[in-house]
């Protein structure tokens, strides 16, 4: 019964909203590409403006969290590097395994979950990591993704075209000086970053419904236990390390363990790095999540 209430308590809400966007896709002709392009240039970003600039924590506990996050995503996609070149994967499949890895489903799974199982103080370090999972994505997981077809200093030049980063840079000074937004302007922010997360929900839906599984087993099995299994194991250990504790160690732990990222598929569609492949993982890895996510909630508690 326990099982079955974490489950229903804290997944179930949020595997519906994904459960519509797959409907949607199934039933009704929805292109995901203008969708993600709107996640992508203006919901994210003001998202992860919002959060940051909402955060009530320290910059010490700020700084350890982002730490810990970028750690945890650094280490788990460096074994599956490592595992990719033992399994002697093609370019683009390797990028593909590395990218899915490293960037999960943070916000849009996340961040809801963990407010539904371990309260708002949770929550808010959960918004630290994501913060810190979008910094990661937009300049580590897009330079990535760039070298599957292009030179180095061509993917470094394409940072600056995504607008996440100037996001974030802006709510840092924000922070910093202790500014904040005129009232129409803040209204305007809190609306938008409200909608960011349904519409990821409801993009992770439609994409999943558009899965064109990939021949190839092995690059799709190694992110999944990278993210499932290895990811919270390593968690684990970052936590003592990091001295974590209390509700930032609960966050961390169930962050670390997430299944891929909606934003991967996006990243992969833009810039050509086997899209299919890269839905096929998210879609393996989301289903299977609850089966992991649900004890690793019942064991954390």
């Amino acid at each position: 019964m326990l099982y079955l209430s974490t489950f229903t308590n804290n997944l179930l809400p949020i595997l519906l909203l994904s459960g519509a966007g797959f409907a949607l896709g199934k039933f009704i002709s929805v292109e995901p590409r203008p969708l993600g392009r709107v996640i992508f240039y203006i919901l994210s970003p003001v998202l992860v403006f919002n959060l940051i600039i909402q955060s009530s924590l320290s910059l010490n506990k700020v700084a350890g969290m982002m730490g810990y996050a970028a750690a945890v995503m650094l280490i788990v996609s460096g074994l599956a590097f490592l595992a990719g070149l033992v399994l002697r994967l093609e370019r683009k499949a390797l990028i593909a395994v590395v990218l899915t890895s490293m960037l999960a489903n943070n916000g849009n799974y996340g961040i809801p979950l963990i407010g539904f199982a371990f309260g708002q103080e949770a929550q808010a370090y959960a918004s630290i990591y994501f913060v810190t999972s979008s910094l990661m994505s937009y300049t580590f997981g897009v330079l990535i993704a760039s070298l599957g077809h292009v030179n180095l200093k061509r993917a470094i030049v394409g940072l600056l075209k995504v607008p996440a980063i100037y996001a974030i840079l802006l709510a840092l000074v924000f922070v910093r000086f202790g500014w904040s937004l005129p009232d129409p302007l803040a209204r305007t922010v809190t609306l938008a970053a409200g909608g960011a997360i349904p519409a990821m929900l409801i993009l992770l839906g439609v994409e999943l419904s558009r899965v064109e599984w990939s021949r190839s087993i092995r690059a799709m099995s190694i992110p999944v236990i990278c993210r499932l299994v290895i990811g919270p194991i390593i968690g684990m250990g970052l936590a003592a390390l990091f001295g974590l504790s209390g509700a930032a160690r609960l966050a961390g732990i169930t962050e670390a363990g997430m299944p891929s990222a909606v934003v991967t598929t996006i990243i992969a569609t833009e810039y050509k790095i086997e899209p299919q492949l890269v839905t096929a993982i998210i879609f393996i890895s989301t289903v299977i999540s609850p089966l992991t996510l649900t004890p690793l909630l019942v064991f954390l508690r």
